[in-house]
């Protein structure tokens, strides 16, 4: 039995889809089977209907709520779009593991101290390069990013930064950079999720998954899923 022919989605479909991609995101991390196992392309739409995407972290999968978290700047070009249109698709893809998940969902903020914990996680440097940078905006150097830097450094009183800084040493990771009011948590709560296996001769396995969202104070709340198979 080749490795494609022993992969199936289960027989029958889950009640829900997103403990089944989580059980291959673990997979995919375990393995260590590319660099980045939690990488997924986020596409967002803008003003105009004009589609953009881009590659971020999946940081949790949220169950039962049944939603994804990530990072990232506010005020940077996909903040202002999920804040104009919250509705956005997303993507996973694994090659070793011959996998993949497509999710379509609403977007809403993550509570604030949720994205304080995480941000007082990250190494002190990254949590400066968050005061630093004005994410998609333009800069008329990389010196005056530097710069920017340099001066985040200074305001809050952190060990050197930038160029000919020595690295960092012992009791760094206790610096103080609190987190910046644009910057934290998103929540993608799912309505569509497709699972995809491949197979032999390109008969593949999908299964999209559906349900309806309804607004519950800050977040979502949802129906029961819809399973149903699809050609491949």
């Amino acid at each position: 039995m080749s490795e494609l022919t022993a992969q199936r989605l289960p027989e029958p479909l889950p009640a829900e889809p997103l403990g089944l991609a989580a059980e291959w995101l673990g997979e995919a991390t375990r393995n260590r089977v590319q660099p980045n196992p939690n990488a997924m392309v986020l596409a967002t739409v803008g003003p105009g209907g004009a589609p953009s995407s881009r590659v971020v972290l999946c940081k949790e999968i949220v169950l039962p709520e049944g939603y994804l978290v990530l990072y990232t700047n506010y005020a940077s070009r996909k903040g202002a779009e999920i804040e104009a249109n919250p509705r956005v698709a997303a993507l996973f893809h694994w090659d070793v593991l011959h996998r993949q998940v497509r999710i379509e969902g609403r977007v809403v903020r993550s509570p604030a101290p949720e994205s304080d914990a995480y941000f007082a996680s990250r190494p002190w440097q990254s949590r400066l390069g968050a005061w630093a940078s004005e994410q998609s905006r333009p800069v008329a150097s990389r010196a005056a990013l530097i710069e920017a830097l340099i001066a985040a450094g200074r305001r809050f009183n952190t060990p050197p930064v930038g160029p000919g800084a020595p690295p960092a040493g012992p009791g760094q990771a206790e610096v103080a950079v609190p987190r910046p009011p644009h910057w934290g948590g998103y929540r993608l709560y799912a309505e569509s999720v497709e699972l995809w296996v491949e197979g032999e001769y390109r008969i593949h396995d999908r299964a999209r998954f559906q349900r309806e969202l309804t607004r519950s104070g800050e977040g979502y709340v949802g129906s029961p899923w819809h399973a149903t198979r699809l050609q491949p």
